[in-house]
């Protein structure tokens, strides 16, 4: 089992950037994939970002390629999740996720991942 431990949400302005922590324990997550998902109000939990177990690989939504970056550091066991020139619609709550079945890959598909965290609320004002 592996534990999810999501932070550095919080209530920005348009234009300005944050850095999402995803710290994992219980065992190394250097042998899964990590993504990140965002779940709005009224909508569907839908994919943000993804990386693959050697950081080799790492995949976008396309309504954050260029302004979001996800990385791993395995001597932490954490994932990041580093946001630029935030806009509102990217309001959400974030989760991390661990995905075991597929660690070559950086999957975009919700249920491929096997472990979640409870999420960190992003709010970002216009």
């Amino acid at each position: 089992q592996v534990q999810l431990v999501e932070s550095g949400g919080g209530l920005v302005q348009a234009g300005d950037s944050l850095r999402l922590s995803c710290a994992a324990s219980g065992r190394t997550v250097s042998s899964a994939a990590m993504g990140w998902f965002r779940q709005a109000p009224g909508k569907e939990r839908e994919f943000v970002a993804a990386i693959n177990w050697r950081g080799s690989k790492t995949n976008y939504a396309d309504s954050v390629k260029g302004r979001f970056t996800i990385s791993r550091d395995g001597a932490k066991n954490t994932v990041y999740l580093q946001m630029n020139s935030l806009k509102p619609e990217d309001t959400a709550v974030y989760y991390c996720a661990a995905d075991d079945g597929t660690p070559w890959e950086a999957s975009g598909v919700l249920h491929e991942y096997d472990y979640w965290g409870q999420g960190t609320q992003v709010t970002v004002s216009s």
